[in-house]
C-alpha cells in the first residue's frame, strides 16, 4: 500500500467514525424518550391531602402508573389559594417526571391575583382534561330553610348574619359561593377554611351556614342523609346518581351552572414523545373499571375521550380565562 492510498484510507475511517459519532449524538434524545420513565413520576396537588382534588389525583395515580411502568406518587403542595403548586411545576425540569393536576382554578388564578409566578397559557404543556365534577349547595342539618324557596327568603333577610364557607381564596367552593351571593343580589359574610375538608366539617358541626363545593366531597354526606342538607346542584340537569335533587336553574337561578374541571399539566418544554406517553397514561387510567366506579360512587364521570387532548385542554383553559375574569372582576375581588 503506497503513501497516496494510505492517507485515502485513513481519511474514509475518519469520515467514517465521525458519522458515526454524528449518529449516535442524533439517537441519544430519542433513545433516552424511548426508555423514559425509568423512575417514579410526580403528581402535583395543589391542596390538602382528603381533599376533593386530592382524591382525583390519588384515583387516577395508581393506573396511570401501571400504564407508564413506573410508580405515580401524588404530592401536595399547598398555599397561596392552589398557585404554590401550579409555580414549582411551571419551575421543575421539563422531563415528565413533575406534572401537575388542577382544577379550574388554573383559569381563575389570573384574575383572583394581582401578580402569578406563572402564565397558565404559556408556562406549560398540556396533557388532557379529566372530568367535570357538578358542585352542590348545602347547609348545616339545623338550618332553618327546608327548601330552596324557604332558603332564599331566609337569606335575603338575614344576609348581615348567614355565613357561607369556603376552601379559601382560589377554591372552587368561593367561586361557586360568590357566583350564588351575586346571583340573588345579596352580600354574605364568607368564611375562608385551610381546605375543603375542614371547611364541610364545621358546616357538619353548625360552625357555619352554607357551603357549595363538589361532589367529589359532598356526595358522601348527602347519601347518609344524617348531616346535611341540600338545596340543589350547580349543572344545568340533574344528577342521575341523585336525581331526586332539583337544579338551582330550576328553582329559579336561570342560568347558573358551575362545574368543576380538572386537567393535567407538566412544564413547558417538556417532550412531544414524553406528553403522549402521559396523554397515554391518562387516558388507560379514564377508562379502568375501578376509576369509573369511584367516580360514579362521588357523581361524577370522565370527560369524552376528545376531551382529553392537549388541544383540547388548552382551549378549554383559555375560555375559561376568559369566562371567570369577567365574574371575578364583576364581584370586585381580588387578592395580593
Amino acid at each position: 500500500m503506497n503513501a497516496a492510498t494510505t492517507k485515502t484510507w485513513k481519511l474514509k475511517a475518519l469520515i467514517a467514525a465521525s458519522a458515526g459519532a454524528c449518529l449516535l449524538a442524533v439517537a441519544s434524545p430519542a433513545a433516552a424518550q424511548a426508555a423514559w420513565p425509568d423512575k417514579p413520576v410526580v403528581m402535583v396537588v395543589p391542596y390538602s391531602a382528603g381533599g376533593p382534588t386530592d382524591v382525583v389525583a390519588r384515583m387516577l395515580a395508581v393506573p396511570m402508573g401501571k400504564s407508564l411502568g413506573q410508580t405515580v406518587v401524588v404530592e401536595n403542595t399547598v398555599g397561596a389559594g392552589g398557585t404554590i403548586a401550579p409555580t414549582r411545576v411551571a419551575k421543575a425540569a421539563p422531563n415528565g417526571y413533575t406534572i401537575l393536576i388542577h382544577h379550574m382554578g388554573m383559569a381563575t388564578a389570573p384574575a383572583l391575583y394581582k401578580k402569578l409566578n406563572y402564565d397558565p397559557l404559556k408556562d406549560f404543556e398540556y396533557i388532557g382534561q379529566v372530568m367535570d365534577v357538578p358542585m352542590t349547595l348545602l347547609s348545616r342539618k339545623d338550618f332553618p330553610a327546608n327548601n330552596f324557596k324557604e332558603l332564599l327568603a331566609y337569606v335575603k333577610a338575614n344576609k348581615d348574619k348567614v355565613s357561607l364557607a369556603n376552601a379559601g381564596v382560589g377554591a372552587v367552593s368561593q367561586l361557586c359561593g360568590m357566583l350564588f351571593a351575586h346571583q340573588i343580589g345579596v352580600q354574605l359574610t364568607t368564611v375562608p377554611y385551610k381546605g375543603a375538608g375542614p371547611a364541610l366539617n364545621d358546616l357538619m358541626g353548625g360552625q357555619v351556614d352554607l357551603l357549595c363545593d363538589q361532589t367529589t366531597q359532598t356526595a358522601p354526606v348527602i347519601k347518609d342523609g344524617q348531616r346535611v342538607k341540600v338545596f340543589g346542584v350547580t349543572t344545568p340537569k340533574r344528577l342521575s346518581s341523585m336525581p331526586d335533587i332539583p337544579t338551582l336553574d330550576e328553582q329559579g337561578l336561570k342560568g347558573f351552572d358551575v362545574k368543576v374541571w380538572h386537567g393535567v399539566y407538566a412544564p413547558k418544554g417538556t417532550p412531544p414523545a414524553v406528553i403522549e406517553k402521559l396523554n397515554v397514561a391518562l387516558r388507560v387510567a379514564l377508562q379502568d373499571e375501578n376509576v369509573k366506579k369511584r367516580f360514579a360512587e362521588l357523581s361524577t364521570e370522565a370527560v369524552p375521550m376528545e376531551k382529553v387532548t392537549p388541544e383540547a385542554l388548552r382551549t378549554h383553559l383559555a375560555a375559561e380565562i376568559e369566562k371567570w375574569g369577567k365574574v371575578i372582576k364583576a364581584a370586585g375581588v381580588q387578592a395580593d
